[in-house]
């Protein structure tokens, strides 16, 4: 690690921790005029731990539980942020008007309080219940010998500890309810490295879904973090996952699928030579996990892309950050000849919350109709 990037995690720290300690003081204000407790060392034991235990998890390995406890504590870092200014503006504004500033915090502590159970039981139901959401749409037959095909899309399982064996049941369940010819996977399929999705033998979950012409997949930047592609490679090939690394492959005679490295990889492939190697005497679908090269892939005469990545911002108001960044950030468009699709995910990054955005499965039934 360089001294820049010395520089910049060290800021990153002080901005984190000073940040937490916001929070942690707002609690104990409540605390203090709720409960009249006056020791405040006990609370800032309790915050240094959860503000690090995510950290702490991934450096050691063994203690899995910290980094669970980090994750949720994520969900609960972002509401505080956003709730807590404004109560400390409302408090400023009742004070104007005398009134007495002890009745007001714990009246509005109790109510925060609320509003934190109802944003963790509404995020816990975004997250756990996925939703199917469907798309149709054309493209040109060229030389498909099929008439029609519907597909079955998950992104960013990220399958590990918290998005565990219950949730593969449940993509599992989604997956064969669609009955679909073609089951794709545009990355992220597990947390960081496979280790604990090989543990928990969410592999035997996943063999479990059907597909009449087969399951294909790419990397996501995840499997880059974790440093085990060759590893999770191998673990999907034995349940017939296919993952495509910088490659095509012709499906049924009627669909050219490429699917790219992810952009973390340097090295990886322009789409117009992978659009080389394949050809295009067929419909071109092309997966890559982040939604970042919609110009060039459209350029390239692809007719559909499928990404993820972007989780929809997962938590509100996120939303905004990805609509900022990423030219579709979630749903569909269509960009002269190409369609486009960006799924919010199957699964979450960090707490298993989702406000403002929705667990789901694409499907997608795609008519290859003959050019004018």
């Amino acid at each position: 690690m360089n001294v820049k990037m010395m520089a910049s995690f060290g800021f990153f720290i002080l901005i984190y921790s000073l940040l937490n300690g916001y929070i942690g003081w707002n609690l104990f204000v409540w605390m203090e005029a709720t409960f009249q407790l006056n020791t405040l060392w006990p609370l800032v034991v309790l915050m240094i731990f959860l503000s690090y235990a995510y950290l702490f998890g991934q450096v050691f390995k063994s203690l899995s539980l910290l980094k669970t406890i980090g994750a949720c504590w994520f969900a609960c870092f972002q509401f505080g942020l956003i709730v807590f200014p404004i109560v400390n503006l409302l408090y400023w504004i009742v004070s104007l008007f005398a009134v007495p500033g002890e009745q007001f915090v714990i009246i509005a502590g109790f109510i925060v309080f609320l509003l934190f159970l109802s944003y963790i039981g509404i995020g816990l139901y975004n997250a756990y219940q996925p939703i199917v959401k469907t798309y149709q749409f054309q493209v040109p037959r060229k030389n498909a010998k099929r008439r029609s095909l519907r597909l079955a899309i998950a992104s960013d399982m990220h399958f590990g500890g918290l998005s565990g064996k219950n949730h593969a049941r449940r993509l599992v369940r989604s997956i064969n309810k669609i009955n679909a010819d073609l089951v794709l996977f545009p990355g992220d399929l597990v947390d960081d490295d496979p280790d604990v999705f090989k543990q928990k033998r969410m592999d035997r979950t996943l063999k479990q879904i059907r597909s009449k012409l087969g399951i294909y997949a790419v990397l996501g930047n995840h499997e880059y973090y974790g440093g085990k592609i060759k590893e999770l490679t191998k673990i999907m090939k034995h349940i017939n996952v296919h993952i495509l690394q910088d490659e095509s492959v012709l499906v049924d005679n009627s669909l050219q699928i490429i699917g790219r490295k992810d952009k973390t990889d340097r090295k990886r492939k322009t789409i117009d030579e992978l659009q080389l190697s394949a050809g295009q005497s067929h419909p071109v679908l092309v997966l890559d996990h982040q939604p970042t090269d919609l110009e060039a892939i459209m350029k390239s005469g692809a007719d559909i892309l499928l990404s993820g990545h972007t989780h929809r911002g997962q938590i509100a108001p996120n939303q905004w950050i990805t609509k900022k960044i990423f030219e579709l950030d979630w749903g569909y468009k269509k960009k002269e000849n190409l369609h486009v699709v960006v799924s919010s995910g199957f699964g979450f990054w960090g707490p298993p919350i989702r406000i403002g955005s929705r667990s789901e499965v694409v499907q997608i039934d795609v008519t290859f109709i003959d050019s004018p």
